[in-house]
């Protein structure tokens, strides 16, 4: 063989093992995925909590871990019933070396390794609640960020019930939902309608075009606070008895309307073509850790 022919066979040699690293997805190190216990988690013990290391996930749905690997809010996730009421605690090493932006991605993979998702996305038009500045300006004062937070483990947490609920954002972000009042504190406007929105009958879109984070807070009345915490429960896959699913037969936001017009910001509801998610396939059961 000669020196030309040698070195172009090394050349494809090399191509052909470097081939399948270059495609290689971001991957965790190793999960462990175990089915959630049946019985209600103690307050703050749902959610998750993301050190450099590692990562935990406690009673997520599957419709939770596909909306987080996906950056999507759970409303345009379109698949099977049982996605929502399906719940797994997971925990995971990280790689060395991740980016930030690579997390979702490594979710992403887990999902189609061990519950073979399959999935694609498509628009359809769609009932929605836009969230816009109003046209005399908004009353919000950005809230000064804490250098030291943004090397803190990031938790997201949450408890509640009839009463109430509330949840750690994580990076000193939170939010509190009672029967007087909404509030959260140094949420990003992204934050703020993923999270308001799980409350609605509907996702509402951030038209604001607002950077930083901010503190909201405005009065709810009880009579509206009682439907939006059953749709919450319903949008998480919670079953509920029928008596509470008549709540919803007449859903009131006025004080959410009203609060969030009172600091300069307009909720409309309207229909738009929607980025949802399709689930094809996907396995009820992971394969073993």
């Amino acid at each position: 063989m000669s020196s030309k022919m040698r070195r172009l066979s090394c050349a494809l040699a090399l191509m052909a093992l470097a081939a399948p690293i270059a495609a290689q997805e971001p991957a965790f190190e190793v999960a462990s995925i175990r089915p959630t216990p049946d019985v209600a988690p103690a307050a703050g013990a749902a959610g998750v909590h993301i050190t450099k290391q590692q990562v935990r996930f406690a009673y997520l749905s599957l419709r939770d871990y596909i909306s987080i690997a996906y950056t999507l809010p759970v409303h345009l996730i379109s698949g099977p019933e049982w996605i929502n009421t399906t719940r797994f605690d997971i925990a995971a090493k990280l790689p060395e070396g991740l980016a930030e932006a690579q997390f979702p991605q490594l979710l992403q993979t887990l999902l189609r390794d061990r519950f073979k998702l399959q999935a694609h996305r498509e628009k359809r038009e769609s009932p929605v609640y836009v969230l816009e500045v109003a046209p005399g300006g908004h009353k919000l004062v950005a809230v000064t960020e804490d250098e030291n937070l943004k090397d803190a483990p990031f938790t997201v947490t949450s408890s509640g019930g009839p009463e109430g609920v509330s949840a750690d954002l994580g990076q000193g972000a939170s939010f509190s939902f009672t029967p007087e009042k909404f509030e959260v504190k140094k949420v990003s406007m992204e934050a703020l309608v993923n999270t308001l929105g799980r409350f609605m009958d509907r996702p509402i879109l951030d038209l604001t075009k607002l950077d930083g984070r901010y503190n909201i807070t405005f009065p709810v009345t009880r009579e509206e606070f009682m439907p939006m915490l059953v749709r919450s429960a319903v949008n998480a896959g919670v079953t509920l008895p029928p008596q509470a699913l008549q709540l919803l037969e007449s859903p009131a936001i006025g004080s959410v309307i009203d609060g969030l017009k009172s600091v300069g910001l307009l909720l409309e509801a309207r229909k738009t073509p929607l980025d949802m998610l399709v689930i094809d396939s996907m396995e009820r059961t992971p394969t073993d850790n």
